[in-house]
């Protein structure tokens, strides 16, 4: 049968790569990637700076901080940890690790005192998404800055 032959290749060509990812690397000291993890979360971007990734940590940094800056003016509501039934405790705690993820721009926004009540309506529905969305861009830029800073990429 014609069918056979290539998936018998394919899966030849498939098991020694299954074998290099089951091999797993030790995980590298923290003074390696802990600087540039750190940075990364106060300041959008800047575990990039450090790691002298220029373009990408101006990339990040601008995408970041212009989608917090949406939320804000949109006047999307910050998230604070409440307690109750178990989705309440799970929707208000990830949104609020959300919003802190932002770093310094949460930080600052915080210190100066913004706080909206949450309103009904779609814009403010969506600022407070772009709000707890920027904080998990800068997640993805933190796990970016790990494995460029521990070698595991470039």
């Amino acid at each position: 049968m014609p069918g056979k032959a290539p998936r018998r290749l394919l899966n030849s060509r498939k098991t020694p790569m299954a074998k290099e990812k089951e091999q797993k690397q030790p995980m590298p000291p923290i003074g390696t990637w802990g600087p540039a993890v750190a940075l990364g979360w106060l300041v959008p971007g800047g575990g990039h700076f450090l790691l002298k990734r220029n373009g990408r940590g101006a990339l990040l940094f601008a995408s970041v901080t212009l989608m917090f800056l949406c939320g804000l003016m949109m006047q999307g509501a910050m998230f604070q940890p409440q307690s109750g039934d178990l989705l309440t405790t799970l929707i208000n705690t990830g949104g609020f690790v959300g919003d802190l993820c932002s770093g310094i721009l949460y930080l600052l926004a915080v210190w100066f005192g913004y706080n909206v009540p949450d309103m009904a309506g779609h814009v403010h529905d969506y600022g407070t998404k772009f709000l707890v969305t920027a904080g998990l861009l800068n997640v993805l830029a933190m796990v970016d800055a790990y494995e460029i800073a521990s070698g595991r990429k470039e």
